[in-house]
């Protein structure tokens, strides 16, 4: 399963638009943070995890999802948003905290939700599997044509919810995908450190059901597998593990001094960037011109520059909204 021209331009120009809105905003979260640096403080307080590096993941896994189908990620969750579908002005400006965010600036950027395209996130370690498999229920008994998919990295395998989750989901034979994001570290603390087997995909086995791996932060090879458990759900047959691996670019946070890596480890990384390495591709094997992808980087520029205009400008909440829109 190969992605046609289409797929392949959109799949390219959201990881660019997925990357450069990342480099706004990690630069965009250093304001008012200096000299000195102060979580609670600047133009976004509060904490900032990016997944500059993990594009190819998240354009793989949405290239087969469409607005009805449920997609839920963890604090790491820019580039599934972006190419979830997630209104980019609203996201930008609820990770300000203004008023025109998805939940009026109350979420930041850890819990996004966009209803429109039924995305959810959270920040709390694999909180979003139970939901997704929950909404493969509902679609299940209703005979919808739907599925559920739950992203979670590979610290969030060791929980108790992701195999509550998979038992049900496995027992019940729900359209259920889950995508494990192995970016080798939970924090600071090496995968080879906290989990009893080297890959997450072989826990599928316990659960009889299909488990597969992709190595090298490939997304042509990500979309293969994908959308072969996608079908899969679709068809009746079952959910589906998935271990990818990908790589951050960035500390677990943003001022994460990372001196839990080893040497050469991130250089040998950054060599890696699978953007460039897609646009290569596609120009070696004729797929488009330089000039056409060109053109599709200056869009996705200009769509994240108004994103965050957008953002800028729009007021904060007001004192008087504040208990509005939670529980009491």
């Amino acid at each position: 399963m190969t992605p046609d021209k289409k797929t392949q331009l959109w799949m390219y120009e959201t990881m660019v638009k997925s990357r450069y809105f990342e480099e706004c905003i990690a630069a965009i979260y250093l304001e008012g943070k200096k000299p000195i640096f102060d979580l609670g403080k600047g133009t976004i307080p509060g904490e900032m995890h990016l997944s500059r590096g993990q594009e190819p993941p998240a354009v793989a896994v949405c290239a087969h999802l469409n607005a009805r189908d449920v997609l839920t990620a963890g604090h790491r969750l820019h580039h599934f948003a972006i190419a979830k579908g997630v209104r980019l002005p609203a996201m930008t400006a609820e990770i300000f905290g203004k008023s025109s965010g998805l939940s009026g600036g109350r979420g930041g950027h850890m819990h996004i939700i966009d209803a429109t395209c039924n995305f959810a996130a959270s920040g709390i370690i694999c909180e979003g599997m139970a939901p997704a498999a929950g909404a493969a229920l509902a679609f299940k008994m209703r005979g919808e044509n739907r599925v559920g998919v739950s992203v979670i990295g590979e610290g969030g395998a060791n929980a108790g919810v992701f195999h509550e989750t998979l038992n049900l989901a496995a027992l019940w034979k729900l359209p259920f995908v889950c995508v494990i994001e192995d970016n080798s570290w939970a924090v600071s603390v090496a995968k080879s450190t906290s989990t009893a087997v080297p890959r997450n995909d072989v826990r599928a086995a316990a659960y009889g059901i299909p488990g597969e791996y992709v190595a090298g932060n490939d997304p042509y090879e990500i979309y293969r597998v994908v959308g072969e458990a996608v079908q899969r759900a679709r068809t009746g047959g079952g959910p589906t593990l998935i271990e990818v691996e990908t790589w951050r670019y960035d500390g677990h946070f943003q001022g994460d001094p990372e001196h839990y890596l080893a040497k050469g480890e991130k250089e040998a990384k950054l060599a890696r960037d699978p953007i460039p390495a897609m646009r290569t591709r596609m120009l070696t094997g004729e797929v488009t011109t330089a000039a056409e992808l060109d053109a599709l980087e200056k869009r996705a520029h200009a769509a994240v520059d108004e994103a965050i205009r957008f953002a800028r400008e729009s007021p904060m909440p007001v004192p008087e909204d504040a208990l509005t829109r939670v529980y009491a």
